[in-house]
């Protein structure tokens, strides 16, 4: 049976650092600088921290997030009900596609490349030797499904 995490990306992720550039302003120019990214942790997500930089992925709009995975932290196989495009920002970011977690099947995408996760897709995706940062875009109200609750949402990639 599957279980629905209804806003689970959302949840946590909604601190924007106050006195950023537009960060009071509905419309206007956002800046973030590197430094003031706020990471948070989640429960059931050891090893990867969310921020979010634009939106609200709990709510309609467009929103911009991202995930940084330690490393050997990768997601169990899930999915979200909307698209989402994904640049790696730093790292190399392992991926892969079904219900079953296998790290050796994934497929290695280095800082600069691009992904498209469409909507429903069931994937995994993380880190394997180091550090990744992911940035994702989407349109939301955002969501996680995980394919087999009984696993959690992340583990090692080395483990189960």
């Amino acid at each position: 049976m599957r279980t629905r995490v209804v806003g689970v990306l959302a949840a946590g992720m909604m601190a924007i650092p106050s006195g950023r550039a537009g960060a009071d302003k509905e419309e206007g120019f956002l800046r973030v600088t590197p430094d003031e990214v706020v990471w948070t942790e989640r429960p059931g997500y050891e090893g990867v921290q969310f921020a979010t930089l634009a939106g609200d992925p709990s709510k309609p709009g467009i929103y911009v997030i991202r995930a940084k995975f330690s490393p050997g932290r990768m997601t169990r196989p899930h999915w979200h009900p909307e698209d989402r495009h994904v640049i790696v920002v730093s790292g190399t970011w392992y991926t892969g596609e079904g219900d079953t977690f296998d790290p050796g099947k994934t497929v290695p995408l280095k800082a600069g490349s691009y992904m498209k996760h469409p909507a429903r897709a069931h994937h995994y995706d993380g880190a394997k030797e180091e550090e990744v940062v992911v940035q994702i875009v989407g349109y939301g109200p955002s969501g996680t499904t995980l394919v087999h609750p009984d696993q959690g949402h992340t583990g090692s990639s080395l483990g189960k």
